[in-house]
């Protein structure tokens, strides 16, 4: 897989999003909503109470996210404190996201899906070849996602960010078990169509997302489908 450059179905799609389900919200406190077409990288700033909801459209899809503070870039979601801080290895409704600074930067404030992972990272091309084959190595990857969104995106030339801005990432609506010795399983999801979790800010943040476009185990239900985003108060 490339990175999708067909403009003007992406264009039309984020112009026509997907009908979800949004009675709790009033549509006059919605600041922005975008759909992130299916393998595809997404960036926005999200202010301080300020919320993020993230939908599962079609169900099933990971979604790779990073938060990094707006006043200070070097200032980011740190998985080791936000697990320490939690005492718990999945997230879920209240769980709260830690800086590497000991800092909430957001918190999980609604969550129709239940369970969110911390440990399996963001897909690249070199994980690839060592989890599947060699001949994945050209397969497009969360990482590849991350980089070319940091190299393009208006908001990360805004705030200067580049590659030393990401780090271990929250796989929403993944699911990663621990196996009984101790391994991690990449099993299918338990989200479904119109699942979605809500983060709150905490401080003013940008948010760096990579709808994951794997094809080699069940994250994506081998079919990597489109996000919507809605930033609302």
């Amino acid at each position: 897989m490339t990175i999708n450059d067909d403009t003007k179905n992406k264009d039309k799609a984020i112009q026509n999003p997907v009908p979800t389900t949004l009675e709790s919200t009033d549509l006059k406190h919605i600041k922005l909503r975008e759909i992130c077409a299916a393998g595809e990288g997404w960036m926005a700033e999200v202010k301080k109470n300020q919320t993020l909801r993230i939908i599962d459209t079609e169900g099933n899809q990971a979604v790779d996210t990073l938060f990094i503070s707006c006043a200070d870039t070097d200032e980011r979601y740190s998985a080791t404190d936000t697990l320490a801080q939690n005492q718990k290895l999945f997230l879920e409704m209240g769980s709260q996201l830690f800086t590497n600074r000991g800092q909430v930067i957001a918190t999980i404030t609604d969550d129709t899906c239940g369970r969110h992972d911390t440990l399996g990272g963001a897909c690249s091309c070199e994980s690839n070849t060592v989890r599947y084959a060699h001949d994945t190595y050209p397969m497009h990857s969360c990482r590849n996602n991350f980089m070319h969104t940091l190299a393009t995106h208006p908001v990360a030339q805004k705030y200067d960010l580049n590659l030393r801005h990401v780090g271990p990432n929250i796989n929403f609506f993944m699911n990663v078990p621990i196996t009984p010795d101790g391994s991690l399983a990449f099993d299918d999801g338990i989200s479904a169509p119109g699942k979605y979790v809500d983060i709150t800010a905490q401080m003013d943040m940008i948010v760096l997302i990579s709808n994951c476009p794997q094809l080699n185990n069940p994250c994506n239900g081998y079919n990597p489908t489109p996000i919507e985003l809605v930033i609302y108060e």
